[in-house]
């Protein structure tokens, strides 16, 4: 299983493949079965629904360093 964007991952269990949103809310129902304890499993749901509805990212990746001044003297 392998989330590739919003809604949308890839699967393979077994001989079975899918894609698109199914196999995204797949990937999403494993990780919250893998999850110990029930206050955890609602916290972390409620987060993930806040983050995509509000449209608001975890993770951010930095692709360059910043440029560097120099000094005046």
């Amino acid at each position: 299983m392998a989330t590739i964007g919003r809604s949308a991952a890839v699967a393979w269990i077994g001989r079975l493949k899918i894609s698109g949103l199914i196999a995204w809310l797949a990937w999403l129902f494993v990780h919250l079965i893998f999850l110990i304890g029930f206050r955890n499993k609602i916290a972390v749901l409620l987060q993930w629904a806040y983050s995509y509805f509000a449209y608001k990212r975890s993770a951010r990746i930095i692709t360059s360093l910043p440029e560097t001044r120099d000094p005046v003297s």
